[in-house]
């Protein structure tokens, strides 16, 4: 491959990475799915499940030639190349499409709100196309699927989950499911988890205590910079643990798999519904039209995607 073709092949990469973390940045899109879409979802999760811990044998011989290549060698077989430059991609992507999303929850709730619920139920029913829930145990499954999403996102339980340190850990390990998964996004298991709204503004933060410090206030970076560590430690954690759990799953469980993960996110509807109502002062035209234009371009959205990947299997 000559040099130019390698670059090029990279930035290709980069590019999917980043079509991945913008889609994870808005609920009812699964960065799994653009990866199917992408057609690297099975290579990313080879590359996941091919890593060895014990690869850090390696590091203690790497002053030597013998050593360095020894772990070069490691580093080709695990694709660490290819995850890293997808990585890249999926970061720099979040980062920058997070922020407009963070300024669209908090200055227009209701048009937001109402353009997740479009994502999130015509994601459900186009995804409900692909799954098989032809049998009593499958039936019940999806079920109780969408029983704990509609129960976890009453609005008597918002003020439960408060945004600690150890909530967004647990928030990181759970939402990086979304980019080995398709069928579920990580910013809709950040709204399930009521983390959204917060997660999506440390990029701002950061970026404001960046600028800070360098005015010689190093303080807001370190307030923005723990919860980001938190966050991106459980995601670390669980974009590795899981990996392995979704591969047994979708092995041996992926039609009961896929009806829980669609209906979790049917019975989350009650979560943006709510919202909307929330923030909409009183039902008239004009405040229909601002709800329903967006629900609408929100299933026109999915349904665009699903017309150019019908061919895809899920």
């Amino acid at each position: 491959m000559s040099r130019s073709a390698g670059v090029r092949a990279w930035l290709s990469v980069y590019l999917k990475g980043a079509c991945m973390g913008a889609a994870d940045t808005v609920p009812g899109v699964s960065g799994g799915t653009i990866a199917v879409v992408l057609g690297i979802y099975e290579r990313l999760i080879a590359a996941l499940t091919a890593f060895d811990p014990r690869a850090v044998r390696y590091l203690r011989t790497v002053h030597t030639r013998a050593g360095r290549n020894a772990l070069a060698a490691e580093l080709r077989r695990v694709d660490a190349p290819f995850l890293i430059m997808l990585g890249l991609g999926v970061l720099s992507a979040a980062a920058t499409v997070a922020t407009g999303m963070h300024a669209a929850v908090t200055r227009f709730p209701a048009p937001t709100y109402a353009f997740f619920f479009g994502l999130i139920g015509a994601s459900a029913a186009v995804l409900y196309r692909h799954v098989n829930v032809d049998t009593g145990l499958r039936v019940a499954i999806a079920a109780v699927g969408f029983l704990i999403a509609f129960i976890v996102t009453d609005p008597s339980l918002a003020g439960a989950r408060p945004t600690t340190l150890p909530v967004l850990f647990v928030a990181g390990a759970i939402a990086i499911s979304a980019m080995i998964l398709p069928g579920i996004s990580g910013a809709f298991l950040l709204l399930l988890m009521g983390q959204y709204e917060y997660v999506s503004g440390v990029p701002r933060r950061i970026i404001e205590g960046i600028g800070a410090a360098l005015s010689g206030d190093i303080g807001p970076f370190v307030d923005a910079l723990v919860p980001l560590t938190a966050f991106g430690s459980g995601a670390l954690i669980g974009l590795f643990s899981v990996a392995y759990a979704v591969r047994a799953a979708l092995r041996r469980y992926r039609e009961a798999t896929f009806a829980f993960l669609v209906s979790l996110m049917l019975g989350a509807l009650r979560l943006p519904a709510r919202e909307v109502v929330k923030n909409t002062a009183t039902i008239s035209p004009g405040s229909v039209a601002i709800a329903g234009v967006p629900v609408a371009c929100g299933v026109l959205a999915v349904l665009a995607l699903d017309r150019y990947t019908e061919e895809l299997q899920y």
